[in-house]
C-alpha cells in the first residue's frame, strides 16, 4: 500500500493529567489518601463552607490582643489538594444559602473597633505580631480617679490635723474669761498659764477643769478653741445661798454646804444669815437649810433674813420685813419655792376688810395656808 501523508494515531496511555483533573467523560478522580484535611480554623462553625483565615488571633488577659503573622503554607501540599473541600464544610442544601454577615478582614479590624495600633515591647524583630490597646473602660477610669480623689483628700487631711497638733502656728496665745463673779479674770489666767504657747487644738475642757480644780469657787467649766488663737474658759461658779457666823466670822456657802469665802459684812451678799453656834455645819440639818434655800429664787432669797431649822423636818425662814415661813422638810423644793413665790406676790395687794399675811405655810404645797 502506498503511504499516506497523515500521522497515524498513537493511542493515550492514561497519566497523571488524567487522574489529577478528569476529561469530561472520564472517571472522577478519588480523593487522594495520603495527606488528611486541615484542621478547622475557630471560626469556622460560624461560617461554613469559608475557607479559613490566613491568620490566627490570639487574647491574652488584659486589654490587649495579639495578631499573629500569617500561617506559612505547607510547601509539601500537592495541587491534588487544592480542589478538595474543606472537611467540616456544611453540607450543602437544596435551598437558597442562608445569608451570612461578612466578617470583617483582619486589615480593618483596627478601623472597625476604634482600636489604637502600638507597638509591643516584646514583638519579635521580625514584625511577626502586633499589639492592639483597647481603650480603657469608662468604669474603670471613674474609679481610678475616684481613687486619686480620696488619696488626694485624705492627704489634705492629714496634714491639715498636723498643722494643728504639732505645729505652733494655730497656738494658744489669748484667754478669754467669761461667767466669774467670785473669782477675778487674773486668777483665772493666771491658774491657765501652763497652756499658753500650746497647739490650741490639744487643749481641751478636761485640762481645763483639771487647772481650775484649785478653785473651790468654780462648780463647772467649759473650753472652746476660737481659732487661729484664742481660747474661750465659760467658769460655772457655785451660788451663796447663805451666811454662816460663827464668832466674829461671816462664811460665805452655797447650795451644798462649801464654805466659798468669807464675807466682810452682811451686805455684801443679799443671802440670809445662819446661826453656825445652832447649826454646826456638815451635820443634816445644816444641809437640809442649804438644800432649801438653793431651791429658793434669787428676788425671794433676797428678801430672807435668817433661816433655822430645829431638825431637818422644821426648817423656817424668817423675812426681813417680820413675817416667816413655814417650809417643813426638804421634799418638794422647787414646788414649795414656787408657792411661795405666787403667795408673796399676792400679799403686795390684799383684799379689802383681810389683814396683811404674817405667816406662809408651804409645808404641803398643793394645800398652802396663809395667816
Amino acid at each position: 500500500m502506498a503511504p499516506s501523508g497523515r500521522i497515524p494515531r498513537v493511542p493515550r496511555v492514561p497519566g497523571r493529567d488524567d487522574t489529577a483533573g478528569g476529561r469530561p467523560g472520564r472517571e472522577p478522580q478519588q480523593p487522594s489518601r495520603e495527606r488528611p484535611a486541615p484542621p478547622a480554623s475557630p471560626g469556622a462553625a460560624h461560617d461554613a463552607g469559608r475557607p479559613p483565615s490566613s491568620a490566627r488571633v490570639t487574647v491574652r488577659s488584659g486589654p490587649k490582643v495579639t495578631l499573629l503573622g500569617s500561617a506559612e503554607p505547607d510547601p509539601s501540599a500537592g495541587d491534588s489538594d487544592a480542589g478538595a473541600p474543606p472537611a467540616d464544610a456544611a453540607p450543602a442544601h437544596d435551598g437558597p444559602a442562608p445569608r451570612k454577615r461578612p466578617r470583617p478582614a483582619l486589615s480593618e479590624l483596627s478601623a472597625l473597633a476604634g482600636l489604637r495600633r502600638t507597638q509591643d515591647p516584646a514583638r519579635p524583630p521580625d514584625g511577626s505580631a502586633d499589639v492592639l490597646a483597647f481603650p480603657e473602660p469608662p468604669r474603670r477610669r471613674r474609679r481610678r480617679r475616684l481613687l486619686l480623689a480620696a488619696a488626694i483628700a485624705a492627704a489634705l487631711v492629714a496634714g491639715l490635723f498636723a498643722v494643728l497638733l504639732f505645729t505652733p502656728l494655730v497656738a494658744v496665745r489669748s484667754i478669754t474669761v467669761q461667767g466669774t463673779h467670785l473669782l477675778t479674770v487674773q486668777q483665772v489666767e493666771g491658774a491657765l498659764a501652763p497652756v499658753r504657747g500650746r497647739p490650741l487644738a490639744t487643749v481641751g475642757t478636761d485640762e481645763v477643769g483639771r487647772l481650775l480644780g484649785q478653785f473651790v469657787q468654780v462648780k463647772s467649766v467649759r473650753a472652746r478653741a476660737v481659732p487661729p488663737e484664742t481660747l474661750v474658759v465659760e467658769v460655772v461658779e457655785r451660788v451663796p445661798v447663805a451666811l454662816v457666823k460663827q464668832g466674829q466670822k461671816l462664811l460665805v456657802v452655797d447650795g451644798d454646804g462649801v464654805v466659798l469665802g468669807e464675807a466682810r459684812d452682811t451686805s455684801q451678799y443679799a443671802v440670809p444669815v445662819i446661826d453656825g453656834s445652832a447649826m454646826p455645819m456638815g451635820q443634816a440639818v445644816f444641809k437640809a437649810v442649804t438644800a432649801v434655800l438653793a431651791a429658793l429664787p434669787s428676788d425671794v432669797l433676797a428678801q430672807l433674813a435668817t433661816a433655822s431649822a430645829q431638825s431637818p423636818d422644821s426648817v423656817q425662814l424668817k423675812l426681813a420685813d417680820g413675817r416667816s415661813v413655814v417650809w417643813g422638810n426638804a421634799d418638794d423644793r422647787e414646788l414649795k419655792a414656787k408657792v411661795l413665790a405666787a403667795l408673796m406676790k399676792a400679799s403686795t395687794t390684799p383684799q379689802k376688810g383681810q389683814s396683811p399675811v404674817q405667816v406662809f405655810d408651804v409645808s404641803t404645797p398643793r394645800h398652802p395656808v396663809t395667816r
